[in-house]
């Protein structure tokens, strides 16, 4: 009984002893306050956000979301968050003056943007949608009309650089006029309403210019190239309309290249009407090359539609390196075949890359045309 008094009254007295140590810490902080109350604190508030890869024949659908004609294109991929940093005077973007309008709404003669015809009237067919490309009745074609003319030797190695992308983004569309050797071919997509003067202008500085006609790739409607799609589905009138809409935004093109398309490019009983009507109105079509399993060269050659075709996509891989190694790959090809294409788009390092590459290729004897000057003629 003793013992167990005495392990009682130390138990006790340890509490005791901790009661009073507890005691003195909270009158010390009533009278010092928290000594660290005054630390400075960092919180993090950080939001997680999937990242989806973007196949490189997605290129244009994960650029922009277009959602009408003449509407204003929005992102279709989630844009990062905003940054809280204001940027200094000099960094802030000055708006794009927008070329003028040289095309009237209702052309009565032929018009030019210096020296390059843009516009004639015997070239047009009227429509309710619109001006609509036409063979005149003197036998001219659209294709022979708006083509600049090629700078090359006879037997010289030619090359034919087709960039897409233009007519959706004043900015990048301004750079990539007024930053790309003449002799690359420009391709425009047809639904902002300044794309005529986009056109215009990229006439005016030589360029030619091919119209990017919305086609239905693989996986629509994930990736969606905008209204009016033509649809391996859809049956031959409603993607004949949907052309002839393409058709009509703009005037002064040598012909149409594919913006997506994977899965209509492959459909051979969707593509030959469409390469018939093209066929019958004079014009080109450019195969960017992008689907590996595309029919356009065989329905092309039975339908005899004046074609060519990208042998590779310069710009898979985004850097300087490798837009370098498939331009140089280009050459060989040219070297060994007389000729051959490549497709890309108007990214900046891809701007860049051309840029430095035209300049050096007189040195090494390949010429730079545009694509209908490689084009295989219809038999």
């Amino acid at each position: 009984m003793a013992g167990g008094r005495k392990a009682l009254g130390a138990l006790a007295f340890a509490w005791a002893i901790a009661l009073a140590a507890l005691l003195s810490l909270a009158v010390a902080v009533a009278l010092f306050g928290n000594p660290r109350a005054g630390a400075p604190v960092i919180r993090l508030d950080l939001e997680l956000r999937a990242v989806h890869p973007v196949k490189p024949a997605q290129r244009q659908a994960a650029n922009v979301n277009l959602i009408g004609a003449g509407a204003q294109p929005t992102a279709s991929l989630p844009a990062p968050p905003a940054a809280s940093v204001t940027p200094a005077p000099n960094a802030m973007q000055t708006p794009t003056v927008l070329p003028p309008q040289i095309v009237p709404a209702q052309i009565g003669k032929p018009v030019s943007a210096g020296r390059a015809l843009i516009a004639d009237p015997a070239l047009i067919e009227q429509s309710a949608q619109g001006p609509l490309p036409r063979i005149a009745d003197d036998g001219r074609t659209p294709l022979a009309a708006y083509a600049p003319p090629t700078v090359a030797a006879p037997g010289q190695p030619k090359i034919a650089i087709v960039v897409g992308g233009l007519g959706i983004s004043a900015r990048q569309t301004a750079a990539a006029i007024a930053q790309l050797p003449s002799g690359i071919t420009l391709a425009f997509a047809p639904y902002d309403a300044d794309v005529q003067r986009w056109i215009g202008e990229a006439r005016k500085q030589g360029h030619e210019v091919l119209l990017e006609v919305p086609m239905e790739p693989y996986d629509f409607p994930d990736s969606d190239p905008g209204p009016h799609t033509l649809r391996a589905a859809a049956g031959e009138d409603t993607n004949i309309d949907r052309l002839s809409w393409s058709l009509s935004r703009v005037t002064g093109y040598v012909g149409i290249t594919n913006l997506l398309g994977s899965r209509f490019i492959t459909d051979a009983d969707a593509l030959e009407p469409v390469m018939t009507d093209l066929a019958r109105r004079g014009l080109m079509f450019f195969d960017d090359g992008s689907s590996q399993h595309s029919v356009a060269p065989d329905v092309a050659k039975r339908v005899g539609e004046p074609f060519a075709q990208a042998a590779t996509t310069i710009d898979v891989i985004q850097t300087g390196m490798e837009i370098d190694q498939r331009l140089s790959e280009l050459e060989t090809r040219a070297r060994l075949s007389g000729s051959a294409a490549g497709a890309g788009f108007l990214y900046p390092v891809t701007l860049d890359r051309l840029s430095v590459w035209a300049k050096g290729l007189p040195g090494r004897g390949i010429a730079l045309v545009p694509a209908s000057a490689i084009v295989t003629p219809p038999k």
